[in-house]
């Protein structure tokens, strides 16, 4: 099973770009399974199961912590940081484990919309200190980062909430780690058509 993953800032295309590379590969009758490395995180599970279970969705219906739409992570504290990069391992060890489970059921393709390395930049960024430990992230077959302007993704339709300054911070730091993880640099600047032909020719 191949496992291949986009990188990139919010708003940037990752999303579109798999989503295309899923279709193409089902109508060649590719058995593929979609990947999110945020909605798999177990901190994720975590916050869904708080909203889903708390007493004040039970009794207003709805969370107080949802009466308005959150608003992306931009600041962490140090125990939260922390958490992130205890969580981390433990999703990766999970991670271990879905494979294993996905080449039983013989799937071809693994298509991660984001990825591990994401998560890495993310707790980079949150804690405002370079990354000592990179973990043991299970290198994909083909890792790309989509490396877009942050002014060109701030005049989409469906900008990220967490302003300029926080894309242009963070595409510093993929950046850098574009060289670490040897990551397939894919021009996010042009129409979705003309990235999605560079990605089958790296495919």
């Amino acid at each position: 099973m191949k496992i291949i993953t986009i990188s990139g800032l919010d708003g940037s295309g990752k999303s579109t770009q798999i989503n295309l590379l899923k279709e193409k590969l089902e109508k060649e009758n590719k058995k593929v399974f979609y990947f999110h490395a945020i909605e798999f995180s177990l901190a994720n599970k975590i916050t869904e199961f708080r909203h889903k279970y708390c007493l004040m969705c039970k009794l207003l219906g709805k969370c107080k912590v949802n009466l308005e739409k959150e608003r992306s992570v931009i600041k962490a504290n140090e125990l939260q940081i922390f958490l992130r990069k205890i969580f981390l391992q433990i999703d990766l060890v999970r991670f271990k484990k879905l494979l294993k489970k996905l080449s039983r059921e013989n799937f071809d393709y693994l298509l991660s919309d984001r990825y591990f390395y994401d998560t890495l930049i993310n707790i980079e960024y949150l804690s405002e200190k370079e990354i000592k430990n990179i973990y043991q992230i299970i290198k994909p077959n083909i890792s790309i980062y989509l490396q877009t302007d942050p002014d060109l993704i701030m005049q989409r339709d469906r900008k990220p909430d967490q302003g300029i300054d926080y894309l242009i911070e963070k595409k510093k730091i993929y950046d850098k780690y574009a060289q670490i993880f040897e990551m397939q640099i894919v021009n996010g600047n042009r129409s979705k058509e003309e990235i999605f032909e560079e990605i089958l020719n790296l495919i």
